[in-house]
């Protein structure tokens, strides 16, 4: 099957770069041009005239390109190695035996306090133990780097690093290793893969070396794990105690993300490294397209680490609120979205007729004059086309100068948008949303007065702005509020399920707070991000799924250090059975989107609840070979299987396979065709086993439905258990009634509960 798969690539290459398809090889018009590909080897097959297993790589390598050479080899992850040869010579050593796949490279891209209290961390000691438990667990950041002087890397009171820690802190441009310590024990980078495609790292921009120059991943990892730090704050704004989901806990730094972006070569490698330093949690605020798994890199290496009892978080992608729109959805990772906290930044916009609209900004500096400013749409001060989304060079400044303009989001960055404002002679901003963004607000820090109003209150300003002959405006800034409600809600940005891989499996699992979160900051860069801000702080303020991501992280090393012998399934569905989905004013939680209840393909299970995570009560448990078996009900060639497996796997050809099988902790049962189904008709039964992991006591089931199409049906309604660990199995059956409405979707719940413990699971029903 992937024969034919590598000659279509080769026969389509430039078709599937004009088209861009994140592949990371650069088009060039000869035929000699080179990609890197990443080899899957059979290892079981090396031929026994090899004493060892490079040497049977390299001999490989070297029957189709005398001068290739192997830019990583890999062990763990896979068996195999990456390099770079012409799409001729990739098709000829995937035709030998012992070789799998030759498989191009992916270019993947980052998903880019107050939340402690939000979630509950800062009232229960239990989720912050004394004891050593807590600062066993490391966990590994694959990102941009880290910036070490941060103070949220104070080891103070951090006793000796884990005597399980097998890592280094490696020395580069700007980056020695003394730069760790206690709490920041390992740092390394990849750029292998990186510089194969683009050419050497230009140091005067970025360091070759673990240092973050970019911010992202201090502020991913500080997020996870960073220590206590008092008077945080991002420009006098959120000010308080800035602390990590998991305080005690080990960080190491895995840079793989540069300018130009993050190669699957270098995270597969850097994957790699995390298993053999013996991390206990992986974080990746990083994703690509939407591949089989067999195909995707980060699936793949998750894989691996979750075989040796590694936990892995990744971020579900900024590419809501459409559906259809996540990465990462392997049923082994954890994939997570983001809502909002109960925080805001409000700045509100005066209107020269009286009317007053609240928006949000992080802007510190000089304060506007005390009086209306003159007001002008950025569509009517630009002679280009896309004039009102104030991009570079498309305002004309004798327009805007001396007077507040309205510029429209989309496109360009929303900092850069006051960054062209203010360079034409403009003294504030007004950032309206367009209906892509609805009526969700972002603060950001900008270069000049601004701030962000939403949908609708953009269309109403941009209508006096239309009509009124001299428009006017200011805007005030109100600092720091907190108690906002409804809270939270899920952001616009976060992507949304069905899962495009597999149907059955539920995407998201969870949704963590990821809008304006504060967390440490590298010091090479100003909080906009923008080459020309030169403001630098300690901590930043920023949002996206990359955001949430590492709070998921952290609190599974919070599970991880309380129950040390749970497996990444179990201390996932924790998480995922105790999130809730209802806010504590009672109300359902919404989507920013739409203004509308939020549904669990927008939130998965609902939003993490870290102090019932720990007592879960039950969990649906995992392991490797459950997840072959999924793989074989989604007939998976033996091939394929290898490359997930790192091993010779077969499916049993008397066994029917099914993908509902997998215990899940969540349902997405997915019912086919449309119009009128007789009654009785039904889908076949779902079977799931759970495992006790609290006290002895009965649980009880309950269903709640929005869809009278579908009677749900639990056997038996109540399971007893007697013992620690004791599992025990239950079936639930879905029977349609009536007619089936065609590509809709609607929604149940599922709860196990003993009185002290509720076990929910969302289930989704698809049409089909």
């Amino acid at each position: 099957m992937m024969k034919t798969t590598l000659k279509t690539f080769v026969i389509n290459v430039l078709l599937l770069f004009l088209c861009h398809v994140s592949s990371a090889a650069v088009v060039k018009s000869n035929e000699q041009q080179r990609w890197t590909y990443i080899v899957h080897m059979a290892k079981s097959e090396m031929p026994a005239r090899f004493e060892h297993h490079l040497h049977w790589y390299d001999s490989s390598l070297k029957s189709v390109s005398d001068s290739a050479e192997m830019i990583y080899t890999y062990e763990n992850v896979i068996h195999g190695f990456s390099t770079r040869l012409t799409a001729k010579q990739a098709q000829l050593l995937e035709s030998q035996p012992g070789i799998l796949f030759v498989l191009p490279e992916l270019k993947y891209e980052l998903h880019t306090t107050r939340t402690p209290q939000f979630l509950g961390l800062d009232k229960n000691p239990a989720l912050l133990p004394a004891s050593n438990s807590g600062s066993d667990v490391i966990v590994g950041v694959l990102d941009t780097g880290v910036w070490p002087e941060s103070k949220s890397f104070d080891d103070t009171g951090l006793g000796p690093i884990p005597s399980s820690w097998k890592g280094a802190c490696e020395s580069g441009t700007n980056f020695t290793a003394s730069n760790c310590n206690r709490k920041l024990i390992g740092a390394r980078y990849f750029s292998k893969g990186y510089e194969g495609t683009l050419g050497p790292i230009d140091t005067s921009k970025e360091s070759r070396s673990p240092r973050d120059d970019d911010g992202h991943g201090t502020h991913t990892s500080t997020t996870a794990a960073g220590s206590v730090v008092q008077d945080a704050n991002l420009l006098d704004y959120a000010k308080g105690t800035a602390r990590g989901m998991a305080t005690r806990a080990r960080v190491a730094a895995y840079k793989v993300c540069w300018l130009g972006g993050c190669f699957s070569s270098d995270i597969l490698a850097a994957m790699e490294k995390a298993i053999e330093d013996n991390v206990n949690v992986i974080s990746m605020s990083l994703g690509g397209g939407m591949s089989d798994y067999y195909r995707d890199s980060v699936a793949i290496g998750a894989f691996s680490a979750m075989e040796k009892g590694i936990f892995v978080s990744c971020s579900a992608g900024n590419a809501g609120p459409s559906s259809y729109s996540l990465s990462n959805q392997a049923p082994w990772i954890t994939t997570v979205g983001a809502g909002t906290i109960d925080r805001d930044f409000p700045a509100y916009v005066s209107l020269g007729n009286g009317k007053n609209f609240s928006g949000v900004s992080l802007y510190k500096g000089n304060s506007l004059p005390g009086k209306l400013l003159p007001f002008v749409y950025a569509g009517n001060a630009s002679n280009a086309t896309n004039g009102n989304l104030c991009m570079i060079g498309t305002l004309i400044p004798e327009k805007v100068a001396g007077k507040i303009v309205l510029c429209d989001r989309g496109v360009n960055s929303r900092v850069q948008k006051g960054s062209v404002a203010k360079d034409a002679g403009a003294l504030g901003m007004v950032l309206a949303n367009t209906a892509a963004n609805g009526e969700e607000l972002v603060a950001d820090a900008h270069l000049l007065p601004a701030t962000a109003v939403g949908e609708k209150n953009g269309d109403i300003i941009k209508s006096y702005l239309f009509t009124d002959p001299n428009p006017t405006v200011t805007i005030s800034f109100e600092g720091t509020k907190v108690g906002i409600q409804p809270s939270p809600v899920v952001a616009a940005f976060s992507s949304r399920g069905p899962n495009s891989i597999t149907l059955e499996i539920l995407k998201p699992d969870i949704i963590a707070p990821g809008v304006n979160i504060l967390a440490g900051w590298s010091g090479n860069v100003g909080p906009t991000g923008l080459s020309l801000d030169d403001r630098r702080v300690g901590f930043n303020i920023i949002s996206g799924t990359s955001m949430s991501c590492p709070h998921v992280s952290g609190l599974a090393a919070l599970v991880k250090a309380g129950h040390q012998d749970w497996s990444p399934a179990a201390i996932r569905s924790a998480l995922m059975t105790t999130a809730y989905t209802v806010c504590k004013d009672g109300q359902k939680i919404q989507d920013v989107s739409t203004g509308k209840p939020a549904t669990p393909f927008d939130y998965g299970s609902g939003h993490v609840d870290p102090v019932a995570a720990l007592d879960p009560g039950l969990v649906y448990d995992l392991t490797a070979d459950d997840y072959l078996n999924f793989a074989c009900a989604l007939k998976y060639s033996a091939a394929q299987i290898s490359i997930l497996a790192g091993r010779n796997f077969t499916c049993d050809a008397s066994k029917t396979y099914s993908v509902t099988d997998l215990n899940y902790p969540s349902f997405s049962v997915v019912l086919i065709g449309t119009g009128s189904v007789g009654n009785g008709s039904s889908v076949p039964k779902y079977t799931r086993t759970v495992t006790n992991v609290g006290s002895p006591g009965t649980y009880k089931v309950s269903i709640s439905s929005e869809s009278p199409l579908v009677k749900i049906r639990v056997e038996p309604e109540s399971l007893s258990f007697s013992a620690i660990n004791e599992k025990k199995s239950y079936t639930v059956t879905f029977t349609t009634t009536g007619s089936l409405p065609s590509n809709s979707n609607s929604f149940a719940r599922l709860e196990w509960t003993d009185g002290k413990h509720t076990v929910g699971s969302p289930i989704a029903f698809s049409w089909t």
